[in-house]
């Protein structure tokens, strides 16, 4: 969002006073009015007030991203592998293939932040799913700044963010979590992005939609794909994979680990 709003800015004048605080935050500072325009990582939760009338224009794909110390050997999981610690049945990296040490999880600490729903929909199809985590974080900035400082420690975020941090990037399933892989769905753990708004009584309704047409414009294209994310119309039949590849996603996690 940072990098759309600075380039928007620059071609209309319109100055956008930009904040974080999380999917979430985006969704109902924007119900409340509190707010012009918002962003989240994570769709409406049915039959929440707050979220109802809200307006979700998606503008790009995401993929969640298995963070780990830069130092660790370990260079790809398995669904069922993060599972798994996630439960906190695979508790060791020796049991993943790296050192005798134990695995430093690091989780967020809401079970509606953008990471914690999405994991908890794509791995378990499970909103209320425990993570047995050793530090729970309020935000992604810190987590990801921990899996950065921490031998063993494991951590999921965007890889928009994740990407500009000193950590290693774990493939999955065997599939690097590039561009092109996400662009097909090869990589499994992806979601879509949305800039948020309320359609109905609001005066900066024609701004934003303007905002929006600027999202998926040429340069709006070029500017996400530049966060290491994929551009909605860049991928549009993604939208027609996900059940498919969410599903599959969920049956390799329920797949039994090899000997």
């Amino acid at each position: 969002m940072k990098e759309l709003a600075e380039a928007y800015e620059r071609i209309y004048g319109v100055h956008f006073e930009l904040e974080g605080g999380g999917a979430t935050k985006g969704i109902r500072r924007v119900h409340n009015r509190e707010v012009d325009i918002g962003g989240s990582c994570r769709n409406k939760i049915p039959g929440v007030a707050e979220e109802r009338a809200v307006r979700m224009s998606p503008v790009a794909w995401d993929a969640l991203v298995v963070m780990v110390h830069p130092d660790n050997p370990v260079s790809n999981i398995t669904l069922r592998q993060l599972k798994e610690v996630y439960e906190g049945k695979i508790t060791n990296w020796k049991e993943l293939g790296g050192n005798d040490a134990p695995i430093d999880l690091l989780v967020r600490k809401s079970k509606i932040s953008g990471v914690g729903k999405t994991l908890r929909d794509l791995i378990w199809a499970n909103p209320d799913q425990k993570f047995k985590g050793t530090e729970e974080f309020p935000s992604s900035g810190p987590l990801e700044k921990a899996v950065e400082s921490r031998p063993n420690a494991l951590g999921v975020s965007g890889i928009s963010s994740a990407r500009k941090r000193d950590v290693k990037l774990l493939s999955l399933e065997g599939k690097a979590p590039t561009y092109e892989n996400i662009k097909n769905g090869e990589y499994l753990l992806y979601r879509p992005l949305y800039i948020t708004y309320m359609p109905r009584n609001n005066p900066k309704l024609k701004e934003i939609k303007r905002f929006i047409a600027f999202a998926h414009s040429r340069q709006g294209r070029e500017i996400i794909r530049a966060q290491g994310v994929v551009p909605y119309l860049d991928a549009t039949g993604l939208t027609a994979k996900q059940r498919e590849q969410w599903k599959i996603a969920r049956d390799l996690a329920e797949k039994r680990a090899e000997k």
